[in-house]
Order: C-alpha cells, then sequence, then structure tokens
C-alpha cells in the first residue's frame, strides 16, 4: 500500500523512514535535561504593604531569617547553568510570628523565581517571593558570623 499527500505516492517504507529521520531530528532540536545547580543561598523580595517599602534579602539555606512578622526558611535552592533557560526554584518553610507570640506555619512549598505570583506568600501586611539563587553572598553564612 501506499500513502499520499496531495496526489503523490509514497512507499510505506520510505514514509517509515522519514518519520524516524523527523523524529530523530525533533529529539535533537529538544534542549536535554539541564542538571539542576544546587545553590548555598536564595535571594527573595518581601514588601511591606503598609509602608509600600520592598526589600531583598539574602537566605542561607537552612537559616531562618525574619521579614517582618514572617520567619523565611529555605531548605533548598536550584537553578541551571547559564547556558540552559533559568528555571530557579526553592522549597521554603515561612512562619508567622502572631500578636500572642505564637509561631504559626503559613506557607511551606516550592515558589518559582520566573512565576512569583505562583506560590509566592500572600500575608496581610507582607509578601514574599523569590527572586534567584546564588552560590555566595555579601553576608557571612551563620555558623561563620556566630563566630565573629
Amino acid at each position: 500500500m501506499a500513502a499520499s499527500n496531495s496526489g503523490f505516492s509514497m512507499p510505506r517504507r520510505l514514509l517509515t523512514v522519514a518519520t524516524s529521520a523527523f523524529c530523530a531530528l525533533m529529539a535533537a532540536a529538544m534542549p536535554a535535561n539541564a542538571e539542576r545547580i544546587s545553590n548555598p543561598v536564595a535571594v527573595f523580595s518581601g514588601i511591606d504593604k503598609i509602608t509600600g517599602r520592598i526589600t531583598t534579602f539574602d537566605v542561607y539555606i537552612g537559616e531562618t531569617v525574619q521579614f517582618g512578622a514572617l520567619q523565611v526558611t529555605p531548605r533548598v535552592c536550584y537553578n541551571r547553568d547559564d547556558t540552559e533557560a533559568q528555571k530557579t526554584t526553592t522549597f521554603v518553610e515561612v512562619d508567622e510570628i502572631t500578636l500572642d507570640r505564637k509561631i504559626r506555619r503559613i506557607f511551606t512549598g516550592w515558589m518559582f523565581a520566573d512565576s512569583p505570583g505562583l506560590n509566592a506568600v500572600e500575608h496581610p501586611v507582607y509578601d514574599v517571593w523569590l527572586q534567584s539563587c546564588k552560590a555566595k553572598s555579601d553576608l557571612p553564612p551563620p555558623d561563620t558570623a556566630a563566630t565573629q
């Protein structure tokens, strides 16, 4: 049997070869799965809705930093090599210090720098979102800061 396309006939074997070649070409054109790079520092931005002030702050992985009434603790921060399309993500825990001084978890999950509104922390007074990940910070790591 022959396949037809716009009045032209092509033997099935040639069609199979052409399809295989096309699939191989498309697979070569698709980006390879890029290795994710684990970084020791997550960079967040936060807004105080009362003052309208936006603050950018570095947080080391496993460290807890307070932003207003929120405590932000990133657990991992991943991005990709500069030659790849960036997909910067962090897994973060955010706690709120309530007026009666209790700590209440308000967010646990992934944040994505390229979609800050997707999983940003939205609080009545403070919002926090991921900006980027980086290999080093101008601030000393938490264990170094304690010994100086």
